[in-house]
């Protein structure tokens, strides 16, 4: 008899169920994007609670449609941003009230991550990753820019931040730089199609990093001005911006492989789905020998399937229900 793994995830922008099997194979994958009204930059909790409370309920009963819900082995939700104290954001309450309730109905184990341990399990999962007892994760999203060094231990992962940035967190530049351009929140995507029409501008570019950190308000200031000077292309901006982003954590990664001595890291988030990011880190780490992984796009951002996942490899931890 098949055994299913659920894995639930109601972050801050996209609601998330997914069911995979005992192989680690995907079966499920719902997700919905949260709605943001035009010339806005974020949602409030609460608006984004309620949408959660409307998506969710939707997305189980599908579920219940398509598997056996008397063969899921574990379910799985995040519960928090990340495994450290006072971690917490109102809404992974809606994902851990509903697991909580199909645990307790169907009478099957919980387990409880945080949602950053959701997008490493993702980005491991059927990658040499699986295997290797310490690695780099560089976790590249609008709500986080932390570069962590993960000891892949049986029960859990031994999260440490060991770098990242001191105040603009990537995608938080992306999307700033996006709406300043009109394009609608969030901006990630389509100023990476807008970007591929580009090219880089021949400009003396801001970069300000400190070891393992780095300051990212400088570049949102800067690239603002040259897009409001109407000297230059919307596209070639873009590029341009892409570009810069690509050597800040080139940097950053350089400095981290020689001080912690590890080859092998792995990219997450929404961030890391960016093609131009994606080939620029690929080309400047791999000449430096380090061993970059990167997730399929459409497993880059927000999802259940790492959370499905956890619950299949990994114990879990205590919080209050």
């Amino acid at each position: 008899m098949d055994k299913y793994y659920v894995g639930i995830d109601t972050s801050n922008y996209t609601t998330s169920l997914a069911a995979i099997d005992a192989g680690g194979n995907t079966l499920i994958d719902l997700r919905k994007i949260l709605e943001v009204k035009k010339n806005q930059v974020g949602l409030r909790q609460q608006d984004a609670i309620f949408q959660h409370m409307k998506n969710l309920p939707l997305m189980i009963d599908k579920l219940s449609n398509i598997i056996d819900p008397g063969n899921i082995n574990t379910i799985s939700v995040s519960v928090a941003p990340r495994t450290v104290k006072d971690s917490y954001m109102p809404v992974f309450q809606v994902g851990k009230g509903q697991a909580f309730i199909l645990s307790s109905i169907l009478k099957k184990p919980l387990k409880q991550f945080s949602h950053q341990e959701g997008h490493i399990s993702s980005g491991m999962l059927n990658s040499p990753l699986e295997d290797e007892k310490r690695f780099l994760a560089f976790h590249l999203s609008g709500g986080t820019t932390e570069l962590l060094l993960i000891d892949n231990e049986k029960d859990n992962f031994d999260i440490n931040i060991i770098g990242g940035t001191k105040d603009l967190n990537i995608g938080q530049l992306i999307d700033r730089i996006g709406v300043a351009m009109g394009i609608r929140f969030p901006c990630g995507r389509e100023l990476d199609y807008i970007s591929q029409k580009g090219k880089r501008i021949n400009l003396k570019l801001p970069m300000s990093t400190h070891g393992t950190w780095a300051n990212f308000s400088g570049m949102e200031n800067y690239f603002k001005k040259i897009y409001g000077e109407n000297i230059y292309y919307r596209e070639d901006i873009a590029n341009t911006l892409f570009y810069c982003i690509s050597q800040f954590i080139i940097r950053i990664v350089l400095e981290a492989s020689y001080l912690y001595d590890v080859k092998y890291i792995l990219f997450i988030g929404g961030v890391s789905s960016n093609s131009i990011i994606r080939d620029e880190l690929l080309k400047g780490l791999n000449y430096n020998d380090i061993e970059c992984y990167f997730p399929n796009t459409d497993i880059c951002t927000d999802n259940g399937v790492g959370m499905a996942n956890l619950g299949r490899i990994k114990k879990g931890h205590v919080w209050e229900i």
